[in-house]
């Protein structure tokens, strides 16, 4: 009786091990199949599973997450791939512009023997050079941003960092007919930034200023370490205003320039722990950077 009784258990337990057996050839044929799917089209399903053995389970689980983060990387490599052909057009578009130009104008000044036509001719060709200049400066600008390495942080007085930048672009926007107004604290605002950096961002904004405001540029500076430029920008919308921190994206009012000011902006202030975001209202274009305590 008790060997009838043992040969019953073990034949239980063969059954039982056959049909786990079963069960997980079907799962991992399951995992295989699905797997295999879903890497080789762009679908936001999971792999799901009819069986109940946890570790088949926890297996797909696992899976599951890795193709969440695999989905997330594919999407910005196609964000970028899409960003970079763009940019290349783009590019291609800015720089021809002002050498097919001087080259026109090289070809008129051979031709010309009228000295005053000449001397005309070799101002247009001065003025798109420069042009060209301005455009592969901000080019090797945001490549060398991009790879420096850790920001050199020390004590910036905010408010002197601002009246040097403003100071250095005041001509620029007298020539516009633009009389910046400033407010700021009378005791100054002090942060431990990168005063480089803290230059540059303050440069790349006051040149966006130039480039967008329609006669007005009023900037504000609290002691909370928020700065907001303001201008009247007309003809922008919220779907542009939402793109000026794009890599090489520009408006069409933006000339000679390869949309990178406020991408290098961007980058400089979250590499110091700040940010920086656009507002848009009543045709009033406001940058603001807040570098908090």
């Amino acid at each position: 009786m008790l060997a009838y009784a043992v040969i019953v258990l073990l034949v239980l337990t063969v059954i039982i091990l056959i049909l786990k057996i079963v069960s997980m050839r079907h799962g991992t044929r399951d995992i295989r199949t699905q797997l295999s799917q879903k890497l080789s089209i762009d679908t936001n399903t999971l792999i799901s599973l009819s069986s109940n053995d946890s570790e088949l389970n926890k297996l797909a689980d696992t899976i599951n997450k890795e193709l969440k983060v695999l989905r997330g990387l594919r999407r910005k490599y196609q964000s970028g791939d899409r960003e970079l052909k763009e940019a290349i057009t783009n590019m291609s578009h800015d720089l021809r512009t002002p050498l097919t130009a001087i080259l026109g104008y090289i070809e008129l000044i051979k031709n010309e023997e009228n000295e005053e036509q000449r001397q005309k001719y070799i101002g247009y060709i001065e003025n798109r050079a420069l042009a060209l200049k301005t455009l592969t400066q901000e080019l090797f600008s945001y490549s060398l941003i991009s790879s420096q390495s850790e920001p050199d942080m020390q004590q910036v007085n905010l408010c002197v960092s601002l009246e040097d930048a403003v100071a250095g672009l005041y001509g620029a926007f007298i020539e516009r007919g633009i009389e910046p107004e400033i407010s700021m604290p009378e005791d100054g605002v002090f942060r431990c930034l990168d005063p480089k950096a803290v230059s540059r961002i303050l440069g790349n904004i006051l040149n966006n200023a130039l480039k967008y405001s329609d006669g007005d540029l009023k900037i504000e500076l609290t002691s909370s370490g928020k700065m907001t430029f303001m201008n009247t920008a007309y003809g922008l919308d919220k779907v542009q205003v939402g793109r000026l921190f794009d890599r090489f994206y520009t408006v069409e009012s933006a000339k000679n320039s390869t949309g990178l000011g406020l991408s290098i902006a961007k980058m400089l202030t979250e590499k110091l722990g700040g940010k920086i975001w656009a507002e848009y209202s009543g045709n009033v274009l406001s940058i603001c950077v807040e570098f908090g305590e």
